[in-house]
């Protein structure tokens, strides 16, 4: 411990950063409940339901579209998002990470990540279809991006990493498209009513939402802030926006979840982890279970590695009924901790006094 803790000690002195208990390194580890298994290999996944039938779309060729009669499947692979790569000339165009797909009106929209992986060169497209099955989705390219392009020298493109979008529209049409991994968190900008754009480039219409200002380890020798945060890897990233009984709640992932090693995982705790925040507003601020903003690092955990589970993330919330619904993807140490070893696992989610609880 003595190493990190002087490593996080000299980081805060050079750049300004605060120094706090490590978030992983909780007195009381919450326990949580098993996953209700799908079988069904997936990553950064994202769910719709469209009357009976429910809607899975992940990282794949295009982005996979699968469909099943529940949550718990059994899900059945229907084609992809798109008929040809990305028309962004960014990343791995062929295999667009982290869809999101929302429905407004009779459009579905699937917002995707082009990138690559420890690099900020990044850029969030939007793809519309009438339908949610494959075969009539128009690719209309960036929305957002950082590292390279027009409006990347923009803040906040210029320090984020534009990846992981999520997107809620408001009873009165306006979205919000809410983004970021690692280097300086979460952000979120307000878009035009076609949402296909921002609708501002005015640093006052920017939200920054959530922040964990401790490193998680030492940098890259070779870190320059387009590949590589010189100041550590601030390990946040996947958010996604949910609304229960006057609380919009601010999901997102802690800690490492990819390039594992058997041999060498991360310390008990710097695993991957879900945590969340609340807000009376969908712009924030969003506050822990403490009263910590997530700009500080607060984040209360929901989710994290049990039993066969572990770094569940990459998560989204489904309204089922009249149920909340907390899905994400996980590792199984005993079958693989390879990307395409990632699972699909759910539960149900409870809230007491307002805040989220994960149910068996």
């Amino acid at each position: 411990m003595l190493p990190l803790l002087a490593f996080v000690c000299f980081f805060s002195v050079v750049f300004g950063l605060s120094i706090r208990q490590i978030p992983n390194e909780q007195p009381n580890t919450p326990v949580f409940p098993p996953t209700r298994q799908t079988q069904q290999h997936t990553h950064d996944p994202t769910i719709i339901r469209v009357g009976d039938v429910y809607y899975l779309y992940n990282v794949g060729q295009h982005i996979f579209i699968h469909t099943a009669p529940s949550m718990a499947g059994p899900w059945q692979k229907i084609g992809s998002v798109m008929d040809a790569n990305s028309m962004i000339n960014k990343g791995d165009r062929a295999v667009p990470w982290a869809p999101s797909v929302i429905a407004v009106g009779e459009t579905y929209y699937c917002f995707y990540s082009v990138s690559r992986a420890g690099c900020r060169d990044s850029a969030i497209g939007v793809a519309t279809s009438a339908s949610p099955g494959p075969g009539d989705w128009q690719d209309h390219g960036v929305v957002v991006q950082s590292g390279t392009g027009e409006d990347s020298d923009l803040y906040p493109y210029n320090q984020s990493n534009t990846i992981d979008p999520s997107v809620m529209v408001t009873a009165d049409g306006q979205g919000y498209l809410t983004f970021g991994s690692y280097w300086m968190g979460i952000y979120q900008v307000p878009l035009t009513p076609d949402l296909l754009r921002p609708a501002s480039t005015a640093e006052s219409d920017v939200r920054h939402l959530a922040y964990d200002p401790i490193a998680l380890s030492k940098p890259n020798a070779n870190a320059n802030m387009v590949c590589g945060d010189p100041t550590g890897p601030h390990a946040i990233e996947g958010a996604f926006i949910s609304y229960n009984r006057g609380y919009y709640y601010l999901w997102f992932s802690h800690g490492r979840c990819c390039d594992l090693r058997a041999d060498k995982l991360p310390p008990a705790g710097q695993e991957y982890s879900i945590r969340v925040g609340r807000s009376t507003s969908l712009r924030g601020p969003f506050t822990d279970k403490t009263g910590t903003d997530l700009l500080d690092g607060g984040g209360t955990i929901v989710y994290g590695s049990n039993g066969d589970v572990y770094a569940p993330g990459g998560q989204g919330v489904l309204r089922d009924g009249d149920t909340d619904v907390l899905y994400y993807h996980y590792l199984n140490t005993t079958v693989g901790i390879a990307f395409s070893d990632a699972m699909l696992g759910f539960n149900p989610l409870n809230y007491v006094n307002g805040w989220p609880v994960a149910m068996p």
